[in-house]
């Protein structure tokens, strides 16, 4: 019997913290990277003022890897209603910026919280330097910063950081044992994208002797970004930095979304879902795993974060059965 099948998750945001809560349950060995150039909200409030990298995403993160009771994560996701200048703040956000200042290192503060949190897996963050994300939008345009990204909903010809990113060694050699490097569900531009505008991720990523490279394909589209978005417009965009036939395999979802849901999305948030354009799949060289994946609950989309990770279980598995440690 051999050990678990060591798997990377490239990512940030709600989505990358909805798989690993699935995935965590899975006998694989995670580490899970995410990017630290998240400027909004209350991550964004901490960023300005202590000049730190982001925490945001890496409270999610870990708040969803967290092997306590649900009653203990969810302190960690609580925001704080004052009056003061603590409204809106995260309270994880707060303590992971505090352990910062302590420690001087957001890779050992996080190694601390993950004690404190039960997390059974690795949480790295991609840098430990604070990141500026920059957009080029196809009109020539330059846009500074993450949220701004986001806000602007234009089209984008290029992303790059505006400092010269260190990444961490430890994301080198998780990426060079890795079985599988998953560029995870989420914005395609601000949370998977910050991986591989570095050459550096680059180049480890495609000379990773044994790993397979899997895209787990968003929902919905992005306003702006990418609207009218097939599934083979997303494969493109991230080969435009990894390489034409870098991706081994797309996981995407064919769940029959209600015609209520839909039109919700389209009209308050411009979005619509992610269509499965066959024909032009069938011109790359990739394979695509489809699965009724996503599940609606309130008006909110979401990603079967146990399903899905059944999926990606089944993939890394084939032909290992006998290897499966139980």
């Amino acid at each position: 019997m051999q050990k678990n099948k060591k798997v990377v998750v490239l990512g940030g945001g709600t989505g990358t913290s909805t798989l690993l809560r699935g995935l965590k349950y899975f006998p694989v060995d995670i580490t899970a990277i995410i990017t630290v150039s998240d400027n909004g909200s209350s991550t964004g409030r901490l960023r300005k003022e202590f000049a730190t990298p982001a925490v945001g995403d890496i409270r999610k993160v870990l708040s969803n890897m967290s092997t306590l009771p649900d009653e203990i994560k969810d302190v960690m996701e609580y925001r704080l209603s004052t009056c003061s200048e603590l409204n809106g703040h995260a309270l994880g956000n707060l303590i992971l910026t505090s352990l910062i200042k302590e420690t001087g290192s957001l890779k050992t503060s996080i190694e601390y919280l993950s004690k404190l949190l039960a997390v059974k897996h690795t949480v790295l963050p991609l840098s430990e330097d604070y990141l500026t994300l920059m957009g080029e939008t196809v009109d020539g345009e330059i846009i500074e910063g993450e949220e701004e990204i986001t806000k602007a909903n234009k089209k984008y010809k290029r992303l790059f950081y505006k400092e010269d990113p260190h990444i961490l060694p430890e994301v080198f050699d998780a990426i060079a044992k890795a079985d599988l490097i998953i560029l995870s569900i989420g914005s395609l531009y601000t949370s998977v994208m910050p991986h591989i505008i570095c050459k550096d991720m680059v180049d480890a990523i495609n000379n990773a002797k044994k790993a397979k490279v899997m895209y787990i394909c968003n929902a919905m589209t992005q306003p702006g970004e990418t609207d009218n978005f097939g599934v083979s417009d997303h494969v493109k965009a991230l080969e435009r930095y990894l390489g034409k036939d870098s991706i081994d395999v797309v996981i995407a979802s064919n769940t029959k979304l209600s015609k209520k849901v839909l039109a919700k999305y389209e009209t308050e948030e411009q979005k619509d879902q992610v269509r499965i354009d066959y024909e032009n799949i069938e011109e790359g060289n990739y394979e695509l795993i489809e699965d009724d994946l996503l599940v609606s609950s309130k008006g909110i989309i979401r990603h079967n974060s146990m399903k899905l990770s059944s999926d990606i279980f089944s993939y890394l598995m084939r032909g290992k059965q006998d290897d499966v440690i139980y």
